[in-house]
């Protein structure tokens, strides 16, 4: 039985990473960083690709697991219920659940096709720091 404590991206402003409530996980909005730095910014259609936005959803979307990870019990089975991508892209942009295919990616192969959750991707005009994308999660633990 594991009783390492997986640790949350730190917070980049006023909040915390995540609330866990009755048995319910709700995360912060994660953007594409490692160990604190964007590794991307731009707005997608315009200045970043389709496809380097998919990558750096999955890496969103890792940073919103490992915030899901730090308020589940070790050893919790953890199941997503919901997932919203934000994609910070040109207004003729219109591949974005193509871009967020890459979140679905990154929960898939963490923890398998049962766990992908309900979605929606969403265009909007900007994001945090520049980030082209980012990644929301409610999930359940047991």
């Amino acid at each position: 039985m594991s009783t390492d404590r997986v640790i949350a991206p730190a917070p980049q402003g006023d909040y915390v990473p995540a609330v866990h409530h009755d048995g319910v996980i709700y995360t912060a909005g994660m953007t594409p960083r490692r160990d604190g730095v964007l590794i991307l910014t731009g707005v997608v259609g315009a200045t970043v690709t389709a496809e380097q936005a998919r990558a750096a959803d999955g890496v969103a979307a890792g940073n919103a697991l490992a915030a899901v990870r730090s308020q589940a019990p070790p050893d919790a089975g953890i199941r997503c219920l919901r997932m919203t991508v934000y994609i910070a892209c040109a207004p003729t942009f219109h591949e974005l659940s193509a871009v967020a295919d890459g979140a679905s990616a990154a929960i898939r192969d963490a923890i398998g096709e049962a766990a992908l959750p309900a979605r929606a991707a969403i265009g909007v005009q900007t994001l945090p720091s520049g980030a082209p994308v980012e990644v929301d999660l409610i999930a359940a633990v047991s």
